[in-house]
């Protein structure tokens, strides 16, 4: 996600204990109705996140959490409005910028090796749990929320009998001519 995310937490890496970082945040009502126009939902009643921040070897930070939304969105069938919760898990590596290049430059052709996710920057020492949790927000959205129970049937409409695909085949059969039987004569 850009620079122009509305929901900014930002951690500085410094200042991440050795024994790691717990935080809790929430989205205020400004933040999710920026949110929610960013993602076209119809809204965001509720959007939190509960992370870990532990220090890795190599200027490295995991961070672990779970991003829970309830989210506002239209029936992509009935067209009613509907609500769906999200609860997404969040599992990244962070690194210093100039290791990930070091690491793309050593990446082959062929894409090996491809340890999984690869990893987030650390963008001017710090990292931005807000950010990451609105990404997690925005993949557990369903961008075809349907109403529980409900198919879309399409509607069907019977052909007029003179635009049926095989009219202009019927323009052309001859009329049928009643078949006359012989019947010999004189017995």
């Amino acid at each position: 996600m850009s620079g122009d995310n509305p929901w900014r937490v930002p951690i500085v890496v410094m200042q991440i204990p050795e024994t790691g970082l717990h935080r809790e945040i929430e989205a205020g009502e400004a933040e999710r109705a920026a949110l929610a126009a960013l993602g076209g939902l119809r809204e965001i009643m509720s959007a939190k996140a509960a992370f870990d921040l532990t220090p890795e070897s190599g200027g490295r930070v995991r961070v672990t959490g779970r991003v829970q939304a309830r989210i506002g969105q239209i029936c992509v069938v009935t067209l009613d409005p509907i609500e769906s919760a999200i609860d997404e898990d969040v599992d990244l590596i962070f690194m210093p910028a100039e290791q990930i290049r070091e690491l793309s430059e050593t990446v082959d052709d062929d894409g090996e090796p491809d340890p999984g996710d690869p990893p987030e920057a650390i963008e001017r020492g710090m990292i931005d749990i807000g950010r990451v949790a609105a990404d997690a927000l925005f993949l557990g959205v369903d961008p075809y929320p349907r109403k529980p129970d409900v198919v879309f049937e399409p509607v069907v409409e019977p052909d007029a009998p003179e635009e049926h695909p095989f009219a202009a085949l019927q323009a052309l059969k001859a009329p049928a001519k009643p078949s006359r039987s012989r019947k010999p004569k004189g017995d």
